[in-house]
Formats: C-alpha cells, structure tokens, sequence
C-alpha cells in the first residue's frame, strides 16, 4: 500500500516518443486532475525527449518547499530512462508494476519516472504513478517486506544518495575527462558471449524479461534473414551498420546514435561495416529464426552491391 502523499509542493516535467505518447497523455491528464503542476514537452525521438527531461529536472533546485521530477514514456521504457539518467542528480527508474515503483522511491530516491507505453494499461500506469508519488524515501517497501528500514540500512541510503549525486559533473581532479557513457561503463567489465550462430556477434545480457543486451559485431559480420517472436528496439552505440527489413522492402543505414525498431516477425538481414556495437531490448525471451543461410545472405548483399 502506498505512503500517503507528500506535503511537498511538486512540478512534474513529463515527455514521450511516438510509443509512449498516449500513456504519457494519460498520466498527464491524471497529474493535473490531482493539481500537480505538470510542463508537457510533448512527443519527439525517445533520446531527445528523455534527455530534455533529464536535463531540466537536473538542474532544478529541489529544496524543502519545492521539488521537481520527471516522467518518461516510451515503447518499452528502458531507452528513455537510460537517456534521462546521463545527467548528473537525475534517479530515473523504470517500472512495470506499483511494486518496482515503491522499490524505486523507498530504495533509490527516483525522480524521474520511466514508464512502458506497449507493456503497460493506462489502469497500471496510474497506479505506479500514484505509488510513485506517494512513496517517501526510505519509506517502507516490498524489498523491505514492508517493514521499516533498520537504522545500518537508513544510513547506507543516505550515502548511496550523496554519492550517486556526485556522478556526472566535471572534476578538477580528473586529469581525463570520461568519454564512455553510462551504458558502455556496464559493458565495459562484463564477459561477452559468442552468438554461435551467427560468427563475428558476441552478446553480453543485461536484463532478462523483459530482455535487455548490449550487442558486439566485428567489421564485415553478415546476419542472415531471420526473424523473432518478438518486436525490438536498438540503438546505435559504435560503429555502422545497414538492415534489409525483407518484410517492408525498406533499407536502414545506422550510424552511432541511430534508433530502430524492428516489428515482431519482420524478416531482415545486416551488414556490419566496422566494428560495431549496439543496446538492444524486446519483450521476453531471446530467439532467432533463420530464413536463409549465410552464403545466401553474402550472395544477395554482393548482387546489390554491383549493382
């Protein structure tokens, strides 16, 4: 059950892409029937949308009398709460259930809401979103069995929160400014595993179900057409890369930063220019279904290419 709601004045900066759009409408709507200040930015491409939000609540004053959060809505809401969560002061948390909201508040502070615009009902949304709003910091949760924090855990809290403010912003003492973002530091001490069936493709999971991995194809790599169970979104993080959607007859070339998203069942194929890695999340479990084998596929790339 959620705290009851705080005495705090509040302004929610809220945004969404094309996916979550009319969730994010929904909540909006919901907020303002509560008389919580709401800035709508509107609807625009998932990394500039959630950066825009993580930006302004980043540099907000929050103060006892006044606080500011956000709240981001995509296809899935992972991407959005990545791009939230690259400014220094911003805890975006995405959450499928009241249960992760709670989590989020009591546990992490969050102050950036990141919702689900495929995988949630608007019902469920405005139940996490109340959760949200209405769980103090440290209060109570179900990763504490609804039992109060003991006073060695409160404090570990508290320090958690002071240190994670101190990520992001420039330090004199750092002779070298990081050029690695948050997502690539994830990737950069993990094991990548061999992708067996496809040579020149290692896989490093991230989160399973609903699933995210960063993916690492060397220069040259060819992916046969195939399709999945389930639709996907990826973003760019390295190198380039063209995808045959077969299904659409369309061509895609992505570069660094470059978003697609591939519908359930949609044959395609790839070519990997460079080396090249990528962030990519779908729902459920990860499966692959072959439509041609690899000879094929290097047979037809070469045929466009002399053409």
């Amino acid at each position: 059950m959620a705290a009851p709601p705080s005495t705090r004045p509040l302004k929610i900066i809220a945004g969404a892409d094309s996916f979550g759009c009319t969730l994010k409408d929904t909540l909006v709507s919901h907020l303002r029937s509560l008389n919580i200040d709401v800035e709508d930015l509107g609807t625009s491409s998932y990394y500039t949308i959630a950066a825009e939000v993580g930006r302004r609540v980043s540099s907000s004053s929050t103060t006892p009398t006044n606080e500011t959060r956000g709240l981001v809505a995509c296809g899935t809401g992972v991407g959005v709460g990545i791009f939230a969560n690259k400014f220094p002061g911003v805890f975006a948390a995405t959450c499928l259930n009241s249960g992760e909201a709670q989590n989020a508040r009591s546990i992490n502070n969050s102050n950036v809401l990141a919702v689900s615009g495929m995988s949630t009902s608007p019902e469920s949304a405005i139940e996490i979103l109340n959760t949200w709003l209405n769980t103090p910091f440290k209060s109570p949760c179900p990763a504490s069995e609804f039992k109060p924090w003991p006073e060695e855990i409160e404090s570990f809290l508290d320090n958690s929160v002071t240190e994670m403010s101190k990520i992001g912003p420039e330090s004199s003492k750092d002779p070298k400014p990081s050029d690695s973002c948050a997502l690539c530091c994830i990737a950069k001490n993990r094991e990548f595993e061999t992708i067996e069936m496809i040579p020149g493709g290692s896989m490093k999971i991230v989160r399973e179900s609903p699933t995210s991995a960063i993916v690492r194809f060397t220069a040259g790599s060819v992916e046969p057409a195939h399709h999945h169970t389930f639709g996907h979104d990826l973003v760019v993080l390295k190198g380039s890369k063209r995808v045959w959607n077969l299904s659409k007859s369309e061509k895609y070339d992505l570069d660094v930063g470059d978003y697609l998203f591939t519908p359930a069942g949609d044959v395609h194929r790839v070519k990997y220019f460079e080396d090249t890695e990528f962030f990519i999340t779908w729902d459920g479990q990860w499966d692959m279904f072959f439509d041609e084998d690899l000879d094929a596929a290097k047979d037809a790339i070469e045929k466009e290419s002399t053409m």
